[in-house]
């Protein structure tokens, strides 16, 4: 039993094409379909079978490929007990994180890898939430973000850790009227003006869920997608917007305040495929990703920003 063809049958499996499978391994379509001709062979069975213009697994192929996440964890294990023993977390770490998530997790990341010899490979790619967990094939941790709890859509198989749930505000100019509130409800918003993000982004949730609360569609300006921006946009017009409490940068033009009777959060965790979270360069950098979120969590505390 060749373990490159269980290895190949996974990344097959976790892809779902050759053409990606050629892609990420550096790799011709050619020499990818001979390799998955040569395992058929030596297996003496069907792995593949024809999807349309593709190839998807047979019954066959999925037992060897979740052969081959077996194996891979089994040879990461090892070698974490390896660069234990050797007492080495150093290593090289590829991580991405979406744009205000990198903002709030990277810093203190940077500062880590330099301590503990981990060369970091950062990258700042936002995809659909239901995406995040196709990228761990490409990513040793992904971090992502759920409106529905820590575990994204499509995480099944993959080690998840719960970093943090962050709290969405509603951002508005320092001297807006609501600025005087301590907390808000939707009534209190009824009659706002909004800076939105495009439908089915996250954080219109809030806005559909005042929207349920009042029996009518809150007032939306504009659509955009950057959280900066808003930021400019919030502190300069008399447009409320739904921002981030921990990775806002809240100054003396605008203001964050709470809403209570709307659910209005995020979850933040991070992905992995099992064999790479046993790496002890990976453990090293998700527990910096962890001391880096919980910090900023403590710090800010339910009533940051607000009066008393």
């Amino acid at each position: 039993m060749d373990v490159r063809h269980l290895q190949l049958l996974r990344e097959l499996d976790e892809r779902g094409s050759v053409t990606a499978v050629a892609q990420a391994t550096h790799r011709t379509v050619s020499a990818v379909s001979q390799q998955l001709r040569t395992a058929q062979r030596d297996f003496g069975m069907n792995l593949v079978e024809p999807d349309g213009r593709g190839l998807r697994l047979t019954d066959a192929g999925r037992l060897l490929a979740a052969g081959g996440v077996e194996v891979d964890t089994a040879i990461a294990a090892v070698q974490a007990r390896w660069d234990a023993y050797r007492r080495d977390p150093g290593g090289d770490v590829s991580v991405n994180a979406f744009q205000s998530a990198a903002a709030l997790l990277f810093p203190h990341l940077l500062a880590t890898a330099d301590e503990r010899r981990i060369s970091l490979r950062l990258d700042d790619v936002d995809p659909a939430e239901s995406e995040f967990a196709a990228m761990t094939a490409d990513y040793d941790i992904v971090v992502a973000h759920s409106l529905d709890g820590p575990r994204p859509i499509g995480s099944a198989g993959l080690v998840v850790r719960d970093l943090v749930t962050e709290p969405l505000d509603i951002a508005m100019r320092a001297d807006h009227p609501l600025a005087a509130k301590r907390r808000l409800r939707a009534a209190d918003v009824a009659d706002e003006t909004w800076l939105g993000v495009p439908r089915g982004y996250p954080f219109d949730s809030v806005l559909r869920g005042i929207e349920q609360a009042l029996g009518a569609p809150p007032r939306v300006a504009q659509r955009l997608r950057d959280n900066r921006l808003i930021e400019h946009l919030v502190a300069a017009t008399d447009c409320l917007a739904v921002l981030p409490r921990y990775t806002t940068r809240v100054d003396a033009s605008f203001v964050l305040r709470e809403i209570v009777d709307v659910p209005a959060r995020r979850y933040l965790s991070a992905l992995m495929r099992p064999d790479r979270a046993e790496r002890l360069a990976v453990q090293t950098v998700l527990a910096a990703l962890i001391e880096a979120a919980r910090s900023h969590e403590t710090a800010s505390g339910p009533q940051a920003g607000r009066p008393e």
